[in-house]
């Protein structure tokens, strides 16, 4: 029951995301509004983490089944790709740079956050 209930959590919002980003024009994709959302609702405590937790490690477990439908795609559209491939390689290794700093960034910024944290609390 806690499974299904996590399911139709994370539904939901995506559901939720689907209605706002049409709201907003659609410019920022659904699932990335109904995450943001999600994100907003496990800060203010209205969702449980442990009300998602299962749920969401086992989608995060078999995440690589999420990226074969862009797989499939690029694989589809190579006769495009193909033909700007070094442009196309720039782009990868800049978002995966920035992606990497932004990652390490946000996890120093929160361990230094728990760390205060735990030095206040002992204090």
């Amino acid at each position: 029951m806690k499974t299904i209930k996590g399911i139709a959590i994370i539904l939901a919002f995506l559901a939720l995301g689907q209605v706002c980003s049409g709201l907003i024009g659609g410019f920022i994709p659904a699932s990335v509004v109904g995450m943001i959302l999600l994100f907003v609702a496990l800060c203010l405590r209205i969702v449980k983490a442990e009300a998602i937790r299962d749920v969401a490690s086992f989608l995060t477990d078999n995440m690589t089944v999420f990226f074969i439908p862009a797989f499939v795609g690029i694989m589809n559209q190579w006769g495009v790709i193909k033909t700007s491939l070094l442009g196309w390689c720039v782009v990868l290794v800049a978002t995966i740079l920035i992606v990497m700093a932004t990652s390490g960034l946000i996890a120093e910024m929160i361990i230094r956050r728990t760390d205060k944290k735990k030095e206040d609390s002992h204090a």
